[in-house]
Protein backbone atom coordinates (compact mmCIF):
# COMPACT_ATOMS: atom_id res chain seq x y z
CA UNK A 1 0.00 0.00 0.00
CA UNK A 2 2.93 2.61 1.03
CA UNK A 3 4.44 2.02 -2.59
CA UNK A 4 1.39 2.29 -4.42
CA UNK A 5 0.89 5.61 -2.23
CA UNK A 6 4.46 6.86 -3.18
CA UNK A 7 3.71 6.09 -6.73
CA UNK A 8 0.27 7.75 -7.03
CA UNK A 9 1.21 10.55 -4.96
CA UNK A 10 5.24 11.14 -6.81
CA UNK A 11 5.20 9.76 -10.13
CA UNK A 12 1.60 10.88 -11.19
CA UNK A 13 2.46 14.39 -10.19
CA UNK A 14 5.21 14.20 -12.49
CA UNK A 15 3.22 12.77 -15.44
CA UNK A 16 1.13 15.76 -16.24
CA UNK A 17 4.27 17.66 -17.83
CA UNK A 18 5.47 14.75 -19.62
CA UNK A 19 2.21 15.00 -21.56
CA UNK A 20 2.86 18.32 -22.18
CA UNK A 21 6.53 17.46 -23.83
CA UNK A 22 5.02 14.16 -25.84
CA UNK A 23 1.96 16.53 -27.41
CA UNK A 24 4.91 18.45 -29.11
CA UNK A 25 5.21 15.43 -31.20
CA UNK A 26 2.12 13.54 -31.16
CA UNK A 27 -1.54 13.85 -31.51
CA UNK A 28 -3.46 13.63 -27.86
CA UNK A 29 -5.36 10.41 -28.50
CA UNK A 30 -3.37 8.63 -30.49
CA UNK A 31 -0.58 9.43 -27.92
CA UNK A 32 -2.60 8.37 -25.15
CA UNK A 33 -4.11 5.44 -26.84
CA UNK A 34 -0.61 4.29 -27.91
CA UNK A 35 0.59 4.75 -24.63
CA UNK A 36 -1.66 2.44 -22.80
CA UNK A 37 -2.01 -0.33 -25.77
CA UNK A 38 1.74 -0.78 -25.37
CA UNK A 39 1.52 -0.87 -21.56
CA UNK A 40 -1.19 -3.17 -21.59
CA UNK A 41 0.39 -5.56 -23.98
CA UNK A 42 3.43 -5.77 -21.92
CA UNK A 43 1.85 -6.34 -18.51
CA UNK A 44 -0.24 -9.19 -19.99
CA UNK A 45 2.03 -10.91 -21.59
CA UNK A 46 4.61 -10.87 -18.48
CA UNK A 47 1.85 -12.09 -16.73
CA UNK A 48 0.85 -14.58 -18.98
CA UNK A 49 4.28 -16.09 -19.42
CA UNK A 50 4.23 -16.22 -15.57
CA UNK A 51 0.82 -18.48 -15.82
CA UNK A 52 -1.71 -16.16 -14.77
CA UNK A 53 -4.91 -16.81 -16.05
CA UNK A 54 -6.34 -14.42 -18.77
CA UNK A 55 -9.20 -12.34 -17.94
CA UNK A 56 -12.54 -13.55 -19.15
CA UNK A 57 -15.30 -12.11 -21.68
CA UNK A 58 -17.18 -10.44 -18.60
CA UNK A 59 -13.87 -9.13 -17.00
CA UNK A 60 -13.18 -8.08 -21.05
CA UNK A 61 -16.52 -6.68 -20.71
CA UNK A 62 -16.39 -4.62 -17.82
CA UNK A 63 -12.97 -3.87 -18.46
CA UNK A 64 -13.99 -1.97 -21.69
CA UNK A 65 -16.77 0.36 -19.61
CA UNK A 66 -14.56 1.24 -16.86
CA UNK A 67 -11.53 1.85 -19.81
CA UNK A 68 -14.25 4.19 -21.79
CA UNK A 69 -14.41 6.66 -19.01
CA UNK A 70 -11.49 6.53 -17.41
CA UNK A 71 -8.90 6.50 -20.04
CA UNK A 72 -11.02 7.46 -22.66
CA UNK A 73 -13.02 10.46 -20.87
CA UNK A 74 -10.16 10.80 -18.39
CA UNK A 75 -7.27 10.59 -20.29
CA UNK A 76 -8.36 11.64 -23.54
CA UNK A 77 -10.03 14.48 -21.81
CA UNK A 78 -6.38 15.48 -19.80
CA UNK A 79 -4.47 15.17 -22.93
CA UNK A 80 -6.73 17.53 -25.40
CA UNK A 81 -7.11 20.00 -22.33
CA UNK A 82 -3.12 20.12 -22.23
CA UNK A 83 -3.33 21.49 -25.93
CA UNK A 84 -4.74 24.81 -24.65
CA UNK A 85 -3.96 24.72 -20.41
CA UNK A 86 -1.02 24.89 -18.74
CA UNK A 87 -0.32 21.40 -17.07
CA UNK A 88 0.18 22.35 -13.71
CA UNK A 89 -3.69 24.42 -13.83
CA UNK A 90 -4.86 20.76 -15.45
CA UNK A 91 -3.98 19.07 -11.94
CA UNK A 92 -5.35 21.68 -10.17
CA UNK A 93 -8.43 21.01 -11.13
CA UNK A 94 -8.41 17.36 -11.34
CA UNK A 95 -8.25 17.92 -7.75
CA UNK A 96 -12.01 17.74 -7.50
CA UNK A 97 -11.84 14.16 -8.02
CA UNK A 98 -12.13 12.69 -4.26
CA UNK A 99 -15.33 15.20 -4.30
CA UNK A 100 -17.00 13.90 -7.49
CA UNK A 101 -16.13 10.31 -6.11
CA UNK A 102 -18.37 10.99 -2.61
CA UNK A 103 -20.90 12.67 -5.05
CA UNK A 104 -21.35 9.40 -7.69
CA UNK A 105 -21.39 6.80 -4.48
CA UNK A 106 -24.48 8.32 -3.15
CA UNK A 107 -27.02 5.70 -5.21
CA UNK A 108 -24.63 2.58 -3.62
CA UNK A 109 -25.34 4.07 -0.20
CA UNK A 110 -22.09 5.79 1.26
CA UNK A 111 -23.43 8.94 2.84
CA UNK A 112 -20.84 11.55 3.31
CA UNK A 113 -20.03 13.19 7.07
CA UNK A 114 -20.16 16.12 7.75
CA UNK A 115 -16.63 17.17 7.61
CA UNK A 116 -16.46 15.51 3.93
CA UNK A 117 -19.88 17.21 3.06
CA UNK A 118 -17.67 20.95 4.08
CA UNK A 119 -14.93 19.53 2.19
CA UNK A 120 -16.78 19.16 -0.77
CA UNK A 121 -18.24 22.90 -0.20
CA UNK A 122 -14.77 24.41 0.24
CA UNK A 123 -12.80 22.15 -2.93
CA UNK A 124 -15.82 23.20 -5.27
CA UNK A 125 -15.01 26.59 -4.08
CA UNK A 126 -11.87 26.48 -5.02
CA UNK A 127 -12.72 24.84 -8.71
CA UNK A 128 -14.36 28.29 -9.36
CA UNK A 129 -11.64 30.08 -8.69
CA UNK A 130 -9.71 28.21 -10.71
CA UNK A 131 -11.88 28.69 -13.86
CA UNK A 132 -12.34 32.19 -13.61
CA UNK A 133 -8.43 32.72 -13.84
CA UNK A 134 -6.56 33.46 -16.68
CA UNK A 135 -5.54 29.60 -17.84
CA UNK A 136 -8.81 28.48 -17.62
CA UNK A 137 -11.52 31.49 -19.08
CA UNK A 138 -9.15 31.77 -21.71
CA UNK A 139 -9.67 27.86 -23.01
CA UNK A 140 -13.53 27.20 -22.65
CA UNK A 141 -12.98 24.07 -24.88
CA UNK A 142 -9.72 23.15 -22.38
CA UNK A 143 -12.21 23.79 -19.43
CA UNK A 144 -15.27 21.80 -21.20
CA UNK A 145 -12.42 18.78 -21.65
CA UNK A 146 -11.61 18.67 -18.34
CA UNK A 147 -15.56 18.13 -16.93
CA UNK A 148 -15.54 15.53 -19.16
CA UNK A 149 -12.43 14.08 -17.95
CA UNK A 150 -12.78 14.24 -14.34
CA UNK A 151 -16.40 12.86 -14.52
CA UNK A 152 -15.55 9.94 -16.40
CA UNK A 153 -12.79 9.11 -14.24
CA UNK A 154 -14.87 9.67 -11.14
CA UNK A 155 -17.49 7.48 -12.49
CA UNK A 156 -15.13 4.50 -14.01
CA UNK A 157 -13.40 4.68 -10.34
CA UNK A 158 -17.17 4.26 -8.72
CA UNK A 159 -18.22 1.97 -11.15
CA UNK A 160 -15.02 -0.50 -10.78
CA UNK A 161 -15.27 -0.39 -7.13
CA UNK A 162 -18.88 -1.08 -6.85
CA UNK A 163 -20.48 -3.05 -9.84
CA UNK A 164 -18.25 -3.91 -12.28
CA UNK A 165 -15.49 -5.57 -11.16
CA UNK A 166 -11.84 -5.99 -13.36
CA UNK A 167 -10.40 -9.53 -13.51
CA UNK A 168 -8.03 -10.13 -10.23
CA UNK A 169 -4.18 -8.29 -9.55
CA UNK A 170 -2.54 -7.22 -13.32
CA UNK A 171 -4.46 -8.84 -15.90
CA UNK A 172 -7.54 -6.89 -14.99
CA UNK A 173 -5.16 -3.87 -15.15
CA UNK A 174 -3.76 -4.49 -18.46
CA UNK A 175 -7.21 -5.48 -19.88
CA UNK A 176 -8.39 -2.36 -19.17
CA UNK A 177 -5.35 -0.36 -20.64
CA UNK A 178 -5.80 -2.03 -23.67
CA UNK A 179 -9.54 -1.64 -24.27
CA UNK A 180 -8.81 2.37 -23.18
CA UNK A 181 -5.99 2.28 -25.41
CA UNK A 182 -7.95 1.26 -28.18
CA UNK A 183 -10.53 3.38 -27.89
CA UNK A 184 -8.41 6.33 -27.55
CA UNK A 185 -6.78 5.33 -30.99
CA UNK A 186 -9.92 4.94 -32.52
CA UNK A 187 -10.69 8.32 -31.62
CA UNK A 188 -8.09 9.32 -32.65
CA UNK A 189 -8.38 7.70 -36.02
CA UNK A 190 -11.41 9.75 -36.63
CA UNK A 191 -10.70 13.06 -34.98
CA UNK A 192 -8.33 13.12 -38.49
CA UNK A 193 -5.06 12.37 -36.30
CA UNK A 194 -2.21 11.65 -37.89
CA UNK A 195 1.38 10.62 -36.73
CA UNK A 196 4.27 12.61 -38.12
CA UNK A 197 7.96 11.46 -38.21
CA UNK A 198 10.69 12.09 -37.27
CA UNK A 199 9.04 13.15 -33.68
CA UNK A 200 11.35 15.48 -31.57
CA UNK A 201 13.00 13.39 -29.40
CA UNK A 202 11.83 15.38 -26.21
CA UNK A 203 9.20 13.95 -27.25
CA UNK A 204 9.25 10.32 -27.24
CA UNK A 205 11.39 10.44 -24.26
CA UNK A 206 8.26 11.99 -22.56
CA UNK A 207 6.38 8.90 -24.71
CA UNK A 208 8.38 6.33 -22.99
CA UNK A 209 8.45 7.99 -19.49
CA UNK A 210 3.83 7.72 -19.85
CA UNK A 211 4.21 4.47 -20.60
CA UNK A 212 6.72 3.20 -17.96
CA UNK A 213 6.54 5.21 -15.08
CA UNK A 214 2.83 6.32 -15.96
CA UNK A 215 0.89 3.48 -17.09
CA UNK A 216 3.05 0.28 -15.91
CA UNK A 217 4.00 1.78 -12.18
CA UNK A 218 1.61 4.72 -11.48
CA UNK A 219 -1.82 3.40 -13.23
CA UNK A 220 -1.69 -0.45 -11.97
CA UNK A 221 -0.78 1.13 -8.23
CA UNK A 222 -3.76 3.53 -8.63
CA UNK A 223 -5.90 0.33 -9.59
CA UNK A 224 -4.18 -1.81 -6.86
CA UNK A 225 -5.44 1.25 -4.34
CA UNK A 226 -9.12 1.04 -6.06
CA UNK A 227 -9.18 -2.81 -5.46
CA UNK A 228 -7.75 -2.68 -1.79
CA UNK A 229 -8.87 0.29 0.04
CA UNK A 230 -11.55 3.19 0.67
CA UNK A 231 -11.95 5.37 -2.63
CA UNK A 232 -10.67 7.96 -0.47
CA UNK A 233 -7.14 6.76 0.15
CA UNK A 234 -7.52 5.92 -3.61
CA UNK A 235 -8.09 9.56 -4.42
CA UNK A 236 -5.66 11.10 -1.62
CA UNK A 237 -2.91 11.34 -4.69
CA UNK A 238 -5.15 14.77 -5.73
CA UNK A 239 -3.71 16.42 -2.44
CA UNK A 240 -0.18 15.78 -3.27
CA UNK A 241 -0.14 16.05 -7.80
CA UNK A 242 -1.02 20.22 -7.96
CA UNK A 243 1.85 20.75 -5.74
CA UNK A 244 4.43 18.88 -7.64
CA UNK A 245 2.78 19.51 -10.99
CA UNK A 246 2.57 23.31 -10.77
CA UNK A 247 6.50 23.39 -9.23
CA UNK A 248 7.22 21.29 -11.99
CA UNK A 249 5.51 22.84 -14.91
CA UNK A 250 7.03 26.42 -13.56
CA UNK A 251 10.23 25.41 -13.02
CA UNK A 252 10.74 22.99 -16.19
CA UNK A 253 8.15 23.62 -18.15
CA UNK A 254 8.63 27.25 -18.71
CA UNK A 255 4.79 28.17 -17.78
CA UNK A 256 3.50 30.75 -15.72
CA UNK A 257 0.98 30.48 -13.05
CA UNK A 258 -0.57 33.50 -11.68
CA UNK A 259 -1.25 34.15 -7.94
CA UNK A 260 -5.45 33.74 -7.87
CA UNK A 261 -4.58 30.13 -9.54
CA UNK A 262 -2.26 28.98 -6.91
CA UNK A 263 -4.60 30.52 -3.86
CA UNK A 264 -7.54 28.87 -5.77
CA UNK A 265 -5.49 25.50 -6.34
CA UNK A 266 -4.70 25.77 -2.48
CA UNK A 267 -8.10 25.89 -1.34
CA UNK A 268 -8.84 23.15 -3.54
CA UNK A 269 -6.50 20.67 -1.99
CA UNK A 270 -7.67 22.42 1.29
CA UNK A 271 -11.20 20.70 0.44
CA UNK A 272 -9.58 17.70 -0.47
CA UNK A 273 -7.42 17.56 2.80
CA UNK A 274 -10.82 18.11 4.84
CA UNK A 275 -12.70 15.30 2.79
CA UNK A 276 -10.32 12.88 3.36
CA UNK A 277 -9.44 13.51 7.28
CA UNK A 278 -13.35 12.73 7.66
CA UNK A 279 -13.61 9.42 6.60
CA UNK A 280 -11.05 6.79 8.44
Amino acid sequence: MLACLAATWLVWGSTYLAIKFALAGFPPFLMMGSRFVVAGALLLGYTAARGAPLPGPRAWRNAAIVAALMLGCGMGGTAYAELSINSGLVVAFIAVTPMLVVLMSLPFGVRPGRREVVGILVGLAGVLMLVRGAGFSSSPRGLGAMVVACCGWSLGSVLSQRSLPLADGAPGFASEMIAGGVLLLTLGLLAGERLTFPAPAAAWIAWLYLVTFGSLIAFNAYMLLLARASAGLATSYTYVNPLIALLLGVAIGGEHVTGWEWLSAGIIVAGVILLLSGRR
